[in-house]
């Protein structure tokens, strides 16, 4: 697989486009937008979707870009043909079923990150938030679920393998959406990722044999998580 897929370049050309509209055009960004009393009392589901192809402004969606620039292709590659993948043994049919998987774990993971923010912040009406972070964290947690051993560079110079950022990152999410920390849609991020690394173990269940402990740590800061909504829930 030489250069950048299709789809991957049409899915950054619909962010590019909708957030400059929105960078632009105060409406159109408001009207957009996730925002809990909007969806829960207007009924304006529609949100849960166009939010993630919103920004707040050039570096929110350079960031998001370039991470979803780097790993579309080993996630277009492994749901093409987890096993082909090491050896490039790809049909044109393999390469549409990672098209199409590609695609559909973006947008899915885009809905469960703002379904599972609706959740966390359902009595906080004015909540809102923008972002294709949930996409984009569900495409970076399937190409990690898949491959953890894979070698990962904080800020473009720190090597750190794959499965200790994942760990770290879901931690850091975790606390960062029980104590409200900066300006940053934590549980968003959160529901991208139980997306991405669903997505991986359903299509392929081998790698839970294959990648066991890497999996079973990452799922830890996920299983405090689970606790956390249930104690809220018993409130």
């Amino acid at each position: 697989m030489g250069g950048i897929s299709l789809v991957a370049l049409v899915v950054i050309g619909l962010n590019v486009l909708v957030s400059w509209k929105g960078f632009n055009d105060y409406t159109f960004f408001d009207k957009y937008k996730f925002q809990v009393g909007s969806i829960t009392h207007h009924k304006e589901y529609y949100r849960i979707l166009s939010s993630g192809f919103l920004h707040v402004d050039f570096t929110h969606l350079l960031f998001n870009m370039l991470t979803l620039y780097f790993f579309a292709n080993p996630v277009i590659g492994f749901f093409a043909s987890p096993e082909g993948f090491l050896f490039g043994d790809f049909s044109n049919a393999k390469l549409n079923i990672g098209y199409g998987m590609f695609l559909l774990i973006f947008l899915t993971a885009v809905v469960g990150g703002n379904l599972l923010s609706l959740l966390i912040h359902k009595k906080e009406n004015w909540y809102s938030a923008v972002g294709a972070s949930g996409g984009v964290t569900g495409i970076l947690f399937a190409a990690i679920a898949a491959f953890p051993e894979m070698e990962l560079r904080l800020f473009f110079a720190i090597p750190i393998p794959a499965w200790i950022f994942a760990i770290l990152y879901l931690g850091y999410s975790v606390y960062g959406m029980k104590t409200n920390l900066g300006n940053i849609g934590h549980s968003a991020h959160l529901g991208g990722a139980i997306v991405g690394m669903l997505s991986a173990v359903i299509f392929y269940p081998t790698i839970l044999q294959i990648n066991t402990y890497y999996i079973l740590g990452m799922i830890l800061p996920l299983v405090v998580l689970f606790v956390m909504i249930l104690k809220e829930h018993r409130k």
